[in-house]
């Protein structure tokens, strides 16, 4: 009799713990969905399709424990080694810029916790996506597997290089500040091709968007940000 009572009582806990794990995770897509209303409609954010990934991916998922309450706030994040998950409507209005179609392949530099990579990867074939900072490459690789995103394909390394083995690329998109271009990424970007990019000093950048037409590149300011600045190796925290 006592087995059966203990039994029971088990049970019990165990539902109640998966009754409250399917609360917390139907306020997080409420959460979701009206982060999408007021930070990125009623901003100018108007691409069905990524609207539609900002909707989806569960930003709570690539940020720490501690922070996840404030998951769905429009600003950024730490995610530790002095990085950051870029604020929601930054990260939406990058990826519109991109104007991507589902075959493209795209380049991301900056991986951080692998929270660009997965909107980028409800949106396009594949994404090849590079990180500096060793141990973030890991963590974002285990987020993106354990959330089923087979079409990313994560690396550590330095992203100034790009990744000439993988090489072009449809579109590129940049998650960290260099002081100019790198003619690397330059050069892996298709003719007819998109790189967005936030360029400058830490405290005094602007996000570029690069059209690729006939080997030129016509450059236009989009908007003023503050991104980490991009690292080399020898600078890793």
């Amino acid at each position: 009799m006592r087995i059966v009572a203990q039994y029971l009582l088990f049970a019990a806990i165990a539902a109640t713990g998966c009754g409250q794990r399917a609360l917390i995770d139907a306020d997080f897509a409420a959460q979701r969905q009206r982060m999408v209303e007021q930070h990125l409609k009623a901003r100018g954010i108007k691409d069905e399709r990524v609207l539609a990934a900002m909707a989806k991916v569960p930003r709570e998922e690539f940020i720490p424990v501690d922070a996840r309450s404030d998951a769905y706030e429009d600003g950024p994040l730490p995610i530790g080694y002095d990085q950051t998950i870029s604020q929601p409507y930054v990260v939406a209005f990058m990826t519109e810029q991109l104007r991507s179609k589902r075959s493209d392949r795209v380049l991301e530099i900056g991986s951080g916790s692998g929270y660009q990579a997965a909107i980028l990867g409800e949106l396009v074939a594949e994404v090849y996506t590079i990180e500096i900072v060793e141990p973030l490459a890991k963590s974002a690789e285990a987020t993106l597997q354990r959330l089923g995103y087979n079409n990313v394909h994560i690396k550590a390394g330095d992203g100034y290089k790009g990744w000439p083995e993988e090489a072009p690329f449809d579109a590129i998109i940049v998650t960290c500040a260099p002081e100019k271009v790198p003619q690397p990424l330059v050069d892996q970007l298709k003719d007819g091709g998109r790189m967005v990019i936030p360029v400058g000093e830490r405290f005094a950048q602007e996000l570029y968007l690069l059209e690729k037409k006939n080997g030129q590149l016509k450059e236009s300011v989009t908007l003023p940000v503050r991104f980490v600045p991009m690292l080399r190796e020898g600078q890793k925290k």
